[in-house]
């Protein structure tokens, strides 16, 4: 495992949700504001026909038609803003990030498999671990003692010719 790896599969899965957040937050904002004038559109024309009710007890036939007209008209115009505002996002920029979001989660578990081998190997085998350790360790030991033997048969041969 090398958490360098990790570390780089981190930041682009963090920068990657960031670029979905911000792009759905965008379309949201988008979504919401289309979604708004068309209310209030909508709330025109409910005027409207409000007022071609009244029209239609004041009046005969012409500002009826035209206040009826205009009703229907705003209501058509409301209509097709909630259908624009309702759309999915569409583009190549929320496809982009979620292919690089995906292979951050893969990378990543590839990387928590190997630290689990890693792990499992050392527990099941724990010598395994040790051996790249003690291997230099008993060298240095052997040499040691090698050097503390020929040390004392000096010693022991200019003890005996004295």
């Amino acid at each position: 495992m090398n958490t360098e790896n990790v570390v780089k599969h981190l930041r682009a899965l963090w920068r990657t949700d960031r670029i979905i957040a911000e792009i759905r937050l965008r379309h949201l904002l988008t979504g919401l504001g289309l979604r708004a004038f068309a209310a209030l559109i909508a709330a025109f024309g409910l005027l409207m026909l409000e007022l071609s009710a009244y029209f239609a007890l004041v009046q005969i036939w012409s500002a009826i038609a035209a206040a009826a007209i205009l009703g229907a008209v705003n209501f058509a115009i409301a209509a097709v803003l909630f259908v624009i505002g309702g759309r999915s996002p569409s583009g190549r920029d929320i496809e982009l990030a979620n292919e690089i979001h995906g292979a951050s989660i893969e990378a990543l578990q590839i990387e928590a498999r190997a630290l689990q081998a890693q792990v499992s190997g050392a527990v099941h085998h724990p010598l395994s671990t040790i051996v790249p350790v003690l291997v230099p360790l008993i060298a240095i030991i052997v040499k040691s003692l090698r050097k503390s033997a020929k040390e004392s048969a000096a010693a022991t041969s200019a003890e005996a010719r004295s």
